[in-house]
């Protein structure tokens, strides 16, 4: 078949304004073509789908919230009119390029990830060795075709190579965005500090579980649905706070309540790292107004526009250190990724599925069962979904199941709410 299924958005049927989720449609199938010197196919895969995340991004890309200048820069840049999205894969290789196992190592049949950010490898972040914040990079789902689809075609240097046997397959899919939660928490050394994780989505709770792997000494959530407390809660957090909302006409407040919450649990220092993982300017300033002097704010959560910063001169007098944080180190992330992942005793993978994906129950739909409407309740109601588009063609050796309960504190409070 020359043909197949994929998720896209096509701006010659629909504005971007006026529409939103993904359109299920046939698209063709793509191919290497090592006859166009400026494909550079030589050094590209083409990988069968097995299974794809959705992720944050894509929810900003369902609801018409984030990228479409993106998007629509780099249709015109192709002089197309349609995007696959997706950008969290786990596939199983199917062609290959004539320079990619000799340079990369890869053939047919096998398994791999890949990092989302398709660098050049020249601007002078890369030549630095800052390649996570190259000033020329694609994004794979959004300026270029994702993996939402039965195949993709990527770049053999951006693939990352998994060990099924080690990683079952959905957790597998979904190591891009646990990525993301590592490098936040690699901003600073968190053995035995307090860490506040402020927001509890996808990327909070897995910072939740890396933070306690790490080390950290006390693991507290702040979070506004009930949803996500109970899922921070189950991942270990010691105490889980909810956030009273700033007023309507000073949207970028901060909680008076949560500070003085989290000075009793601190001994009336602070929390030594607040990781900022929503991007609601209220909780910016949350995370400076908690964060003891001479501690670190860990900038992780995005929205469009500006922020006003509360009390500027906290950050100047209290000596914090703010970090921005983007995507991952490559490869670096990665392998701590893998070893977090693939260690038996610390409980991560098991908790993954089991609490963030639910043990595939309403995470999990084929792509031929996918229905707009009903997926749409999915990603509303889950903080992570994973599509499947194939099957692993040849076996795979199953590793024995290992106990891997997650840790938890028996004696943590659970604070449900501040007063007003």
């Amino acid at each position: 078949m020359n043909d197949m299924w994929a998720l896209t958005f096509d701006r010659s049927k629909n504005t971007w304004d006026d529409s939103k989720g993904m359109d299920k449609v046939r698209v063709p199938r793509p191919h290497l073509d090592e006859d166009d010197p400026e494909r550079r196919d030589a050094s590209k895969v083409i990988i069968k789908v097995l299974y794809a995340g959705f992720c944050g991004s894509d929810r900003g890309i369902w609801w018409r919230k984030a990228f479409g200048d993106m998007v629509s820069d780099s249709l015109d840049e192709e002089g197309q009119d349609v995007r696959t999205f997706g950008h969290e894969l786990l596939g199983q290789i199917v062609e290959v390029g004539s320079r990619v196992t000799e340079k990369y190592g890869y053939k047919a049949g096998d398994i791999v990830s890949t990092e989302s950010h398709i660098i050049c490898g020249t601007c002078y972040q890369c030549r630095l060795g800052q390649n996570h914040v190259c000033a020329d990079d694609k994004i794979i789902g959004i300026s270029m075709d994702g993996c939402f689809a039965e195949y993709v075609r990527l770049p053999a240097k951006a693939l990352w190579r998994t060990d099924l046997t080690k990683i079952r397959p959905e957790v597998a899919a979904i190591q891009e965005p646990f990525g993301n939660a590592m490098h936040a928490c690699q901003a600073t050394d968190l053995r035995g500090k307090t860490v506040a994780v402020l927001g509890t989505g996808t990327i909070g709770l897995f910072a939740v579980l890396i933070a306690r792997s790490m080390g950290a000494r006390m693991v507290i959530g702040i979070e506004p649905d009930a949803h996500h407390q109970d899922l921070a809660r189950r991942l270990g957090a010691d105490h889980i706070l909810t956030p009273g909302m700033p007023p309507k006409d000073e949207p970028w407040r901060s909680d008076p309540a949560l500070r003085e919450k989290i000075m009793e649990l601190t001994g009336g220092v602070g929390v030594d790292v607040a990781m900022e993982m929503a991007g609601f300017n209220s909780s910016v300033n949350n995370a400076v107004a908690i964060t003891r002097r001479g501690g670190d704010v860990v900038l992780f959560g995005v929205k469009n526009g500006d922020w006003v910063f509360e009390n500027a001169h906290r950050i100047i007098m209290n000596g914090l250190n703010l970090h921005g944080i983007v995507g991952r180190q490559i490869f670096q992330t990665w392998h701590l990724t893998r070893a977090l992942l693939e260690q038996e005793d610390n409980g991560i993978q098991r908790a993954i599925w089991e609490v963030i994906l639910n043990q595939g129950e309403g995470t999990l739909v084929h792509i031929d069962d996918f229905d707009k409407g009903s997926f749409e309740g999915m990603i509303g109601q889950h903080p992570k979904v994973v599509i499947q588009f194939g099957e692993l063609d040849g076996p795979v050796e199953a590793l024995e199941e290992p106990d891997v309960t997650p840790r938890s504190n028996p004696e943590r409070e659970e604070v449900h709410g501040l007063p007003a």
